[in-house]
């Protein structure tokens, strides 16, 4: 492929491209360093050189769980300090982000990396399962059901009031 034909990718979709990448070649990995991901997108070489905005929209732009400044995109979440991952629906973000995108558009995408996006909404899925199967508070919903079982909530609150004055 040419400049050309690839100059028309955005800069968040070329971030995003180098997240989705790293995060598909090695599936066991939670995050990545800002470095990689930015090292994974010189690599992929949509555009040389790399453009300087690439790295800016690592570290600000693209980030959900950070202020807005001035882009407002959702496609990455910082897990920590310097570490990044794509986001995923239910993830936290920052009020000024809300509505805004998160993975390219088919249409954006250079020719190649269409099934990048197939492959994100399984694993953006896959890992919202996953996390909600690990998370003890979610484990423990409806464990106190037995309590009253056989009889209505209204009606147990009741008994427990009883002799209250």
């Amino acid at each position: 492929m040419t400049n050309q034909l690839l100059g028309s990718v955005k800069v968040a979709d070329e971030v995003w491209i180098a997240a989705a990448l790293l995060q598909s070649e090695q599936p066991g990995v939670e995050d990545f360093a800002v470095e990689e991901i930015v090292e994974r997108a010189q690599r992929e070489g949509l555009l040389k050189p790399l453009r300087p905005g690439v790295y800016v929209h690592v570290i600000q732009h693209c980030v959900a769980n950070r202020a807005p400044n001035p882009g407002r995109y959702r496609m990455l979440f910082e897990t920590a300090e310097g570490k990044r991952r794509l986001f995923r629906d239910g993830d936290p973000y920052h009020p000024g982000r809300e509505g805004s995108k998160t993975k390219p558009s088919p249409e954006d995408l250079p020719a190649g990396y269409e099934g990048l996006l197939k492959w994100y909404e399984e694993w953006s899925r896959n890992s919202r399962e996953k996390e909600i199967e690990n998370d003890p508070l979610l484990q423990a919903r409806g464990s106190g059901r037995h309590i009253w079982a056989d009889e209505h909530a209204d009606e147990y609150v009741r008994r427990l009031r009883e002799g209250w004055e």
